[in-house]
């Protein structure tokens, strides 16, 4: 089993739901978490335990996903995990989305994933090892009603990820992808919490302890991809 104790990660869209749950398990078994968010309030809540460094940043920005692994190289000289956990979704009609709600989806949940893994992958290269882990959504496997522009860029997502396990693999650095079902969370601009999402949906936690999972197998050993659901929900 890999020890997490003093590994250095990143985990992105950390200030809320998955990338919170994720940041404090990982805080938990000894990573020196670096939290990426666009809210700075919830982030110092959420650095203000997991111990760790807190950085706001926009995941759609080159400048700023190049920043974000250079000040984790310059705090810790190091730097292990990535988790592309950042994302955002609506859900419309094909005709009553707008070309700008489109860019917003597209922006976060693929560029964003895009642009991490680019200004880190050069570092894994060099050192030989690392391990990016990817949260899209059990939607990048299947399609439904309203869904076109979430959809697609999970598809868009998880190509990209797919891609990139093929290229890195032969440079001994490991790429996870997690498909996840429904989760309750802020997702979508609900608020989590309510009776029937507890009985229907899957925590947060459950999602990190599934980022435990892939990041503590042995050296040898990628898990490629790992989906997720509540057991009330039919797949």
């Amino acid at each position: 089993m890999n020890d997490l104790t003093d590994q250095v990660a990143i985990v992105t869209g950390a200030s809320r739901g998955i990338g919170k749950a994720i940041s404090l398990l990982l805080a938990l078994q000894g990573a020196k978490v670096v939290a990426v968010a666009r809210s700075e309030d919830e982030l110092i809540e959420l650095t203000n335990k997991t111990q760790g460094l807190g950085i706001v940043a926009d995941v759609a920005d080159e400048s700023d996903a190049v920043h974000v692994v250079a000040e984790t190289l310059r705090q810790y000289g190091r730097l292990d995990i990535v988790v592309c956990n950042a994302g955002v979704g609506s859900f419309n009609e094909l005709e009553n989305f707008s070309d700008a709600e489109w860019d917003r989806i597209f922006d976060t949940n693929v560029k964003g994933t895009f642009l991490l893994c680019k200004a880190v992958v050069p570092y894994f290269k060099a050192q030989k090892k690392g391990h990016i882990v990817g949260i899209t959504s059990d939607v990048a496997k299947r399609t439904f009603a309203h869904g076109t522009a979430y959809g697609a860029s999970k598809y868009a997502q998880d190509a990209v990820l797919g891609s990139l396990r093929k290229e890195v693999r032969p440079h001994g650095i490991k790429v996870s992808t997690i498909y996840p079902g429904l989760v309750d969370t802020y997702f979508n601009d609900t608020r989590p919490g309510s009776a029937e999402a507890e009985k229907t949906h899957l925590r947060p936690a459950d999602v990190a302890q599934a980022v435990r999972y892939v990041l503590e197998a042995p050296a040898h050993v990628v898990i490629d991809e790992l989906m997720l659901h509540p057991l009330t929900q039919e797949w």
